[in-house]
């Protein structure tokens, strides 16, 4: 897997379809410049996560006992609400986010909702939605991998896909968002000083490294 797939092409279509019904929005540039920024987010707070030992002990542990990927199966069922895990931790986005974000998630939003021209509510909603969406898919990604010793799971294999997909993330192509651009001015794939550049340091500086 790659985190294109989720940033481009048939899954990312089914986000910005499912995400655009859902929460009534017309406009399907604003929806994906949207996605595009939660998604940063979402993948941003947990790389600063798993940058810990016990941080990244956590994520593992989250992912082999709750998020297996299988949400992404059928991910149109999901999004629509018509298919829900038997696991109900799989789908609980507000959990993840309170674990990732803490009480960043209401100003990340609005970063997001100025950048995109969505309600700020809608983009908490998105986050919600997306957030099992990330999980799953890196839960997936760390099936396909080879088994490691346990004493060494904490570090490369799923470590280093994490944040490689985050620079990816932090470096959409122009035409992709106008919320990625601003992110990373100058492809550094780095969010911290251009997300300084945009007078927002203070919403952000803690969730993704307190620079």
């Amino acid at each position: 897997m790659d985190i294109t797939d989720l940033l481009q092409g048939p899954m990312k279509d089914i986000i910005i379809n499912q995400v655009g019904q859902q929460l009534g929005l017309g406009n399907q540039q604003q929806t994906n410049s949207a996605v595009d920024g939660v998604l940063a987010t979402i993948m941003n707070a947990v790389a600063k996560n798993a940058s810990t030992p016990e941080g990244a002990g956590g994520l593992m542990a989250a992912l082999d006992r709750d998020h297996d990927g299988s949400i992404l199966n059928d991910l149109s069922g999901f999004l629509s609400g018509a298919v829900q895990p038997e696991n109900p931790k799989t789908a609980n986005g507000t959990g993840i986010l309170n674990h990732l974000l803490g009480g960043k998630q209401e100003t990340a939003a609005e970063s997001i909702s100025k950048e995109s021209g969505i309600d700020t509510a809608k983009i908490l909603s998105m986050m919600a939605t997306l957030a099992p969406v990330v999980l799953g898919f890196l839960g997936k990604a760390k099936q396909t991998m080879p088994q490691q010793p346990e004493q060494q799971q904490t570090s490369g294999g799923l470590l280093d896909f994490i944040q490689g997909a985050t620079k990816t993330v932090n470096q959409q192509p122009a035409n992709q968002s106008i919320f990625s651009k601003l992110l990373d001015k100058d492809g550094d794939g780095s969010m911290i000083d251009d997300i300084a550049e945009m007078g927002v340091k203070s919403i952000f500086g803690k969730m993704l490294g307190g620079k």
